[in-house]
Parts: C-alpha cells; sequence; structure tokens
C-alpha cells in the first residue's frame, strides 16, 4: 500500500477509502494533498493510533481526485452516507453536539428532542439547535400548553372516538399529565383523533413560524395571574414564557441561516474544471462544471429557475437525509466565510 501510494498519488484534493479483505470499505477521508495525507498513515507512531488500526483492517486503498478542496468534502460526505464505515466515527460525533426536536410518526405524534437524527420514527425534524437542555425545557413547555403527549413512544392509544377499544382492553390505566390537565390523554380516551391532531398542527404551525398561539397563551395566562394578584403563579408563568420565546427566536435564527445558505457558489478547480453549485436552503441541488459558453450558460440559468422556482417548505423543518448536508455547508462556510464571495444570487 505504501508502495502503491508514493507511486501513483499526487498531492492535489481527492477522496480516498481504504478497502478490507472480504471488500469492506471500513474507512473514508478526504484532503486537500491526497499523497501527504495517504503517506501520514504509514508513520503513524503508535499501535492504538487510528491510522495504524485502520490499516491493520486494510488490504488496499483506492481513491479519487476531485477538483477542489471543496468537491472532495461533498464527496467524502456522500460516500460515508452510502458506505457507513466503522471507523468514520468523527462525523457522528460532530452531529452529535447538536439537538433537534422531531415529531414522531404514529397514531398520536410527540415532540421529542434528540442529538443527532435517525430515520427512525421521525416524520420531520426541526434544528440544528445548540443547547438540548434549553430547547428539551421549551418542548417540555409547548407539550403542557397544548396538551401533547410525552409517555414513551410504544404506549398504546385509545381515543374517545374508538368506542370499540374499550370493551377489549376493560379498564385503561390512569394518566397523570392527563389528570392535571397537562395532557390530552389520547392513550386513556381524553380527546378524539381530531382534537389531537389539531394541536399537533398547531406545534408545527408554532415550530414553522406561522402561529404565535402557545406564546399569546402564556401571556394572557400570566396577565391574569397578575391581575388576580397571584404574584407567584404569574412569576412561574413569566419564566415559562421566555423559554418559549427563546425557542421561537432560535427558530427565526435557523431559517434565517437555512435561507441564507440559498445561491450559486463558484468554485475554482485545481485542474482547471472549475464547478457551479446550485444550493438552496442549505443543500447542493445541482452541480454543473462551470459554463463558459452562451450555451451553457443559458442551460445554467434554466436550471437555476427550475430549483428556486420549486416551492420550497416554509419554516425551520428539515428533512431527515438533508440534515448532514446542511451541518456540512454551515460548517463550511463559517470556517471560511470569505467563499461567501464567490456566491451570486440565484438570478
Amino acid at each position: 500500500m505504501r508502495a502503491t501510494v508514493r507511486g501513483q498519488v499526487v498531492n492535489r484534493p481527492g477522496v480516498y477509502w481504504m478497502v478490507a479483505e472480504d471488500g469492506e470499505i471500513v474507512y473514508v477521508g478526504k484532503s486537500k494533498q491526497l499523497r501527504a495525507r495517504l503517506m501520514s498513515y504509514f508513520r503513524a507512531a503508535y499501535p492504538e493510533d487510528k491510522g495504524a488500526r485502520i490499516l491493520r483492517e486494510a488490504i488496499k486503498v483506492e481513491w479519487e481526485y476531485q477538483p477542489s478542496e471543496f468537491a472532495a468534502l461533498l464527496r467524502e460526505l456522500r460516500l460515508i452516507k452510502q458506505y457507513r464505515p466503522r471507523f468514520n466515527v468523527a462525523m457522528k460525533r460532530d452531529v452529535r453536539h447538536y439537538s433537534f426536536i422531531k415529531i414522531t410518526r404514529g397514531a398520536a405524534p410527540k415532540l421529542h428532542v434528540v442529538r443527532g437524527a435517525s430515520g427512525d420514527d421521525a416524520t420531520v425534524y426541526y434544528g440544528p439547535f445548540v443547547g438540548a437542555q434549553r430547547v428539551g425545557e421549551a418542548v417540555r413547555e409547548l407539550n403542557d400548553l397544548l396538551g401533547l403527549r410525552d409517555c414513551r413512544s410504544d404506549q398504546r392509544m385509545v381515543f374517545a372516538d374508538q368506542r370499540e377499544l374499550f370493551r377489549e382492553m376493560g379498564r385503561t390505566p390512569g394518566c397523570i399529565r392527563h389528570e392535571i390537565k397537562k395532557c390530552l390523554g389520547p392513550c386513556v380516551g381524553g380527546c378524539t383523533v381530531a382534537e389531537y391532531d389539531r394541536q399537533i398542527a398547531q406545534a408545527r404551525a408554532f415550530l414553522d413560524g406561522a402561529d404565535a398561539g402557545p406564546i399569546e397563551m402564556l401571556q394572557h395566562q400570566m396577565d391574569a395571574a397578575s391581575e388576580a394578584l397571584q404574584f407567584e403563579r404569574a412569576a412561574v408563568l413569566r419564566d415559562k414564557l421566555a423559554r418559549v420565546e427563546a425557542l421561537r427566536e432560535q427558530f427565526k435564527r435557523l431559517r434565517f441561516a437555512v435561507e441564507t445558505l440559498s445561491f450559486v457558489y463558484d468554485v475554482p478547480g485545481c485542474d482547471g474544471r472549475d464547478r457551479s453549485y446550485v444550493i438552496r436552503r442549505g443543500v447542493v441541488r445541482a452541480e454543473v462544471d462551470t459554463p463558459k459558453t452562451r450555451r451553457e450558460r443559458t442551460a445554467m440559468r434554466r436550471l437555476v429557475e427550475d430549483i428556486f422556482g420549486a416551492t420550497a417548505p416554509a419554516g425551520a423543518s428539515i428533512p431527515t437525509h438533508e440534515i448532514d448536508e446542511l451541518l456540512l455547508l454551515s460548517s463550511w462556510f463559517r470556517k471560511y466565510p470569505r467563499e461567501m464571495d464567490r456566491a451570486r444570487q440565484a438570478s
């Protein structure tokens, strides 16, 4: 492997992958100086070094060149998502620095704060955010205000308009949050399917920035407590209001960031093969060789019009499969802010 790298690889941007004897891709990496990066594996000082452990598993290394560091970064992400190599733990760790609000699937969806994203039981994710504890506190306030459940995911639901289930199940166990008016009680027949769906719709509207209902409810309760001279209760409600408003502010910043990452990004290639990336809402929607002729520019303009002419989802919801790329692009332009000078409006 050392001889292959020394004799065949040159120093330019690219991606590489380490292959085990059974064909498993155990690691994917990238570098803007590919030869130097690969040669560094053979200088691992200690057997427990990550590079040394990867080499013990691999019998060959394969690679492909890319026109730029950005292209290599994007290709690396896509290869990792495709093969899920067991030594690629950095991406998983980076994603878990962020928290997301997910809305689960099922008869009675619930809001749940998670670190990282998994496509298991979520219909949609909102995020990413920093500060899982603060986000979790705000979600608890939302659950209480809207009467949404927070019980375990596999809890059986028994809605009020499903009377036949009551006959089969007999007495249903009680729900403490339902008893104290914090939950509609979809597991104890406390609401109909339509009633619960309306509250979930209001939660989604709030998270999308289309409805300030929860904030107005808290403000009304706080004002009523103050007028009744219930100052301790008013103070508690004030703190609840502050947490929910802080969550809304985070969503505003997220929406701004997502919408800001919408442009055409022209990247010069080290081999003269310049590339243009059409980025919308933090995700590369198309990439082509940067047009040089009138015909190519016309085709590029039509491509951009098609992408930006399509209706975009409103608010801060992020499809599961787009989260990794959104994080990657956000990190890239945060690390290299001057790269924004290469961005041009999609017009």
